[in-house]
């Protein structure tokens, strides 16, 4: 997006309680990181150590400890167990206290994450989309107009107003990970958001092109769209290092039938047993920068231009240190 490198790190509100994620999100902006992304949660990948902090409150305490980063979700539900109307007030209220550094980050969902609290029905893909845009469209009218009465086929307000606004309506960005999700992307978003290691077949035959006709209809320039990633890296100077701190996360590598409809961490905790010796295959693993960089370089020639990285060891510190290190001087030079 505008020929501007944007190089982020991945705040793991699964993996970490809130005060230690904090000061990994001080010591990314310290080393020279450009954004601070959190994930949304209620429910973590498992229930051994596993943390679950509320990412609205935890990005007020990251947006007044930092001074230059943005900072967003990656990504937030605004459909089930929020009414998009509070993710309006909460973001409204963090753009007031943040101008010019925050956007909103949005997807369609996981139960694990929303039918605990809604003790509901998940329903299917399509619905979940439909409510998504919906839900950004009552957003944007809480964000741009006053006593918004709204009547839509799932959500209603009447005559709501967000007395506290931001100045000038901030980024949402779409999460996607099929088709339509990227279409709709590009047709009511202010980007698009995906995830690294499957396969680049999925961004270049499938997820761009459809964010670019989405954009279309919308009558929207792709190339002003934001086109974010986020990159599963594990670089460590110790390969083996780098290798083993993959497995924790072992849950990304289950196929997704195995996935869907688990919402307990212990039962999730107990089928990713299966995955940890193909954790690796969701991560780029290496020990050398410009063996990473290369790797990386992909994703840059397909245009997205915000890279935030998910590094999936405890020792947070050791990945930012040795990553800021070794592989960002490379990347802001090969870009």
């Amino acid at each position: 997006m505008n020929g501007v490198l944007t190089l982020g790190y991945k705040a793991s509100a699964e993996q970490f309680a809130p005060r230690e994620l904090l000061r990994y999100g001080l010591l990314a902006e310290e080393l020279g990181f450009d954004s601070v992304v959190v994930s949304d949660h209620f429910h973590p990948w498992k229930d051994t150590d596993g943390h679950a902090p509320f990412s609205f409150a935890w990005l007020g305490a990251l947006g007044q400890a930092t001074k230059r980063v943005r900072i967003g979700t990656s990504v937030v539900t605004p459909t089930f167990r929020y009414h998009p109307a509070v993710v309006a007030q909460a973001f409204a209220t963090l753009g007031s206290l943040f101008p010019g550094r925050v956007f909103l980050g949005v997807g369609s969902g996981e139960s694990m994450n929303e039918t605990p609290v809604t003790a509901g029905e998940w329903p299917a893909p399509g619905e979940r989309l439909a409510r998504l845009r919906e839900a950004v469209t009552l957003i944007r009218r809480l964000w741009t107009e006053n006593y918004v009465t709204f009547e839509g086929t799932f959500y209603k307000t009447r005559a709501a107003k967000i007395f506290d606004k931001p100045d000038g309506a901030l980024p949402i960005l779409f999460a996607a990970s099929g088709p339509k999700a990227a279409e709709y992307a590009g047709q009511d978003g202010d980007g698009l958001i995906v995830t690294s290691g499957k396969g680049m077949a999925l961004y270049t035959e499938t997820l761009l092109p459809n964010f670019r006709k989405g954009a279309a209809k919308a009558k929207k320039d792709p190339a002003a769209l934001e086109l974010m990633i986020e990159i599963k890296v594990s670089f460590d100077a110790d390969r083996d290092r780098a290798l083993a701190d993959t497995r924790e996360w072992a849950a990304l590598a289950l196929p997704a039938e195995d996935k869907a409809g688990v919402e307990d961490p212990r039962e999730m905790e107990r089928r990713s047993v299966a995955g940890a010796d193909k954790a690796h295959t969701r991560f780029i693993v290496t020990n050398d920068p410009a063996e990473c960089v290369a790797q990386l370089r992909p994703y840059l020639d397909l245009g997205f231009g915000h890279l935030v990285f998910h590094f999936p060891g405890r020792d947070q510190e050791r990945s930012l240190r040795q990553f800021s290190t070794e592989v960002i001087p490379r990347l802001r030079t090969s870009s």
